[in-house]
């Protein structure tokens, strides 16, 4: 058993983790470049979701971070000719990574080739279940569909899945889902699923987005070619480089929180995490800690500060400060949950909720829509957290950059609690 360490109280591990995301180091004068590249290192990763009722959430940790600055500079370094990120799935999540972790990923790329194709093996890595069920009926009803598919991309890439499609036939959404285990959600077309399998197992990989829908093409013609010919990681080079990742963007956190399957920042298997961890532990990279009021055994990164915060920021329901719900609610005391798949009158705080940080703490919860046919910021509901300090004037202050930042002209708080009331007058002042 690995010695349990000195305890750590709720509130230093909270200056860990916020020092760790960088939200102690104030933002910069300027949004520029150099602000953005570093406020995406601190972040690590920057998840993708499809919701729009504000705007698309891979923007907003940068915005937390950073303030006002250019979403369309974020989309050249995304998926611009000199793109310094590149899209590919942080855990089970489609995120954009930085290039230098793209050697991290191909010990991945292999493991979810070897999933699809030997039900037996049980791989370290899961290709997400809609690409495993629909390649294995794909290569029984369809055999030689995914190479068709592949010579289409090679001779007309870059296309959408929609484009992709060798024959043109496309299942009617009538028709008998071919496998009930996948889910409603995941019921592709066979191009859709075969063009993902390459995207899993790095054949192509994402050239650019239209209306955020994904724009494939081979990997060779997207990626620098400095990037393609880095040096090959072994598999466990690879995960221990990746749980450093993890660990100096947490500052602190249990084992689960960095690699558990579900929760953890990169998943691995249970054995496999325990060894990864069991070796930085040995080197001096994780400190083994007690975190006050968590039974699991918690490790420090062995540079985690801890600085005062003094932060202000709204944050997305996708930031990595805050993505993981249990760690969320052991750090701040904030039990959070996305509403945007609750029914309407389930809702509590609002359909697209994001916390509030002011200091080191969450002390409200705003709920946020950008209605661009009016040029409105609208925040329809809006609560304080028990026992928080009044925080009308940043709030009111965040709702004008960010309003500002989205390039909308007003703001308009229909909130009726008491902070509500408050904020509403503040921003008309």
């Amino acid at each position: 058993m690995a010695a349990v360490g000195d305890e750590v109280s709720v509130e230093v591990a909270r200056r860990l983790s916020l020092n760790a995301q960088g939200f102690a180091d104030g933002r910069p004068k300027r949004g520029d470049v150099r602000a953005m590249r570093r406020a995406i290192a601190q972040a690590g990763v920057l998840q993708l979701d499809s919701v729009n009722v504000l705007c698309r959430s891979h923007y907003l940790p940068v915005f937390a971070r950073v303030g006002n600055y250019s979403r369309a500079a974020l989309d050249k370094l995304a998926w611009g000719d000199d793109r310094e990120l590149f899209e590919y799935f942080w855990g089970h999540k489609a995120a954009l990574i930085p290039l230098t972790a793209y050697p991290l990923m191909r010990w991945r790329m292999r493991a979810a080739e070897r999933q699809v194709w030997d039900e037996e093996l049980s791989p370290e890595v899961t290709a997400p279940w809609s690409v495993v069920a629909g390649m294995r009926r794909l290569t029984a009803e369809r055999p030689g569909y995914v190479d068709q598919v592949l010579e289409l991309i090679t001779e007309k890439g870059p296309l959408t899945a929609g484009e992709a499609s060798p024959d043109g036939v496309r299942r009617k959404r009538a028709d008998p889902h071919p496998d009930p285990s996948t889910g409603r959600m995941w019921n592709w077309q066979d191009a859709k699923i075969a063009i993902e399998y390459l995207f899993c197992t790095g054949q192509v990989t994402i050239a650019g987005r239209r209306h955020f829908e994904r724009i494939y093409d081979l990997t060779e013609r997207v990626l620098p070619a400095d990037v393609l010919s880095a040096p090959e990681l072994t598999a466990d080079e690879a995960r221990r480089e990746l749980v450093r990742i993890a660990a100096r963007g947490l500052g602190i956190a249990t084992a689960k929180e960095l690699c558990g399957s579900g929760q953890g920042h990169f998943p691995l298997p249970t054995a496999t995490a325990r060894e990864v961890i069991g070796e930085l532990t040995e080197t001096g990279e994780l400190i083994p800690v007690r975190v006050e009021g968590i039974s699991r055994q918690s490790y420090r990164w062995h540079e985690a500060k801890d600085r005062p915060v003094d932060a202000q920021a709204l944050l997305s329901p996708f930031d990595p400060l805050i993505w993981n719900r249990d760690r969320t609610h052991h750090l701040f005391d904030f039990f959070y949950r996305i509403s945007i798949y609750t029914p309407a009158p389930q809702r509590i705080h609002g359909y697209y909720v994001l916390p509030f940080l002011l200091g080191d703490l969450l002390v409200a919860r705003v709920d946020l829509k950008a209605d661009r046919r009016t040029s409105t910021l609208v925040v329809p509901t809006l609560t304080l957290e028990p026992d928080a300090p009044d925080c009308t004037a940043p709030l009111a202050a965040e709702l004008h950059l960010m309003a500002t930042w989205l390039g909308l002209g007003h703001i308009e708080v229909t909130a009726t609690s008491p902070l509500g009331r408050s904020v509403a007058r503040a921003v008309a002042s």
